[in-house]
């Protein structure tokens, strides 16, 4: 792999697929590092959006990760909807694994609609635990179970930064439609003129040839697909996965080292059978967004909430979050420093 740069220990290059990759410098670091990170950008994003993310993973593990900022759905290319760009994703990832042998671990990184890309993604790459008959040291057959892989690599870390887990329409979800109905019932109707076939997925207008719309498909087994996720580091309600009531109450920051991290929770998964059925009115928004809450939450996440309020660039805090560009740094770089220092190895 031919090094295109090298900054303070971190070496960089464009992969033969379009994207970033960041290693350690370090030969000996460079070499145990098995621990693939795959970062995917936003809407209308590149590479270069996880560029300082990314340096600051290598800096701090040189010798566990190997950094790769997807390029495979940059620009345009973002608007041609959820299932294709997790398609493009899925053949990047496995390209990637092939030509890296000594990987064997796998980590996602996300920000805004590529959260959701990342997750189509692993759906397609899972592989479900299986049993297999391998022989001991006493030369007697048992019966072992694996652990399920991603891509044939060990899974370990699912991280969303500001993801629209629950779509973007209705419920005060969007902030430049100021929460008026009128405002966003419009949108639904003429988002796909912006955004195309991901605006539609956005706004789950997507029900064509009656099937669901893509992202209550992602909530389960459908067709081929196996949606799994682990922990996310959120924005607000869409991304944090939340109801309007569940919403948390903050003061100000936990603590010094984090000034924009201002509420933590670990949310345990749910299981509708041992709880109590949620009754909702069949008025087809919220009871389509009910079954998205729920079917997110039979899975464990970590949410972490994030506020800009009182950010000089607190109108930009989509991008403030993810460390977009170099003005940005001193005001968002605690909360890439939080994801690292909550990073599963």
């Amino acid at each position: 792999m031919e090094i295109g740069a090298v900054e303070k220990g971190v070496c960089s290059s464009e992969s033969v697929n379009g994207g970033q990759d960041f290693w350690s410098c370090g030969e000996s670091d460079a070499s145990s590092a098995d621990h693939l990170v795959v970062m995917v950008h936003g809407i209308m994003g590149s590479a270069a959006d996880w560029k300082f993310a990314s340096e600051q993973f290598i800096r701090i593990l040189p010798d566990k990760v190997f950094v790769h900022c997807s390029e495979r759905n940059t620009a345009k290319l973002t608007l041609d909807g959820v299932d294709v760009m997790g398609e493009r994703l899925t053949q990047e990832v496995l390209e990637l694994i092939k030509q890296r042998p000594n990987l064997r671990k796998i980590s996602f990184v996300a920000h805004s609609v590529g959260g959701l890309v990342a997750r189509y993604a692993i759906g397609r790459l899972f592989r479900p635990p299986k049993k297999e008959i391998v022989e001991d040291l006493s030369l007697k057959s048992r019966e072992e179970e694996f652990k399920g892989t991603i891509g044939g690599l060990e899974p370990m870390n699912f991280i969303t930064v500001a993801t629209p887990h629950l779509g973007s329409r209705g419920n005060k979800q969007v902030p430049f439609l100021l929460g008026v109905p009128v405002f966003e019932k419009a949108a639904s109707l003429v988002i796909h003129l912006i955004f195309r076939r991901t605006g539609r997925h956005l706004f789950l207008t997507d029900d064509d040839d009656t099937k669901p719309p893509l992202l209550k498909r992602m909530l389960g087994d459908y067709g081929e697909c196996c949606f799994i996720c682990y922990s996310d580091i959120v924005g607000w309600r869409t991304s944090s996965i939340r109801r309007n009531n569940e919403l948390p109450q903050w003061e100000e920051s936990l603590n010094e080292k984090y000034p924009h991290v201002v509420h933590e929770e670990l949310c345990k998964a749910y299981d509708p059978d041992k709880c109590e059925p949620i009754v909702i009115e069949d008025n087809g928004s919220d009871k389509l967004e009910e079954e998205l809450v729920i079917g997110l939450s039979r899975v464990s996440w970590e949410k972490v909430d994030v506020s800009f309020h009182d950010s000089r660039l607190k109108s930009a805090a989509h991008s403030l979050i993810q460390v977009k560009e170099d003005n940005m740094r001193s005001e968002g770089a605690d909360v890439i420093q939080h994801i690292i220092d909550h990073f599963l190895l």
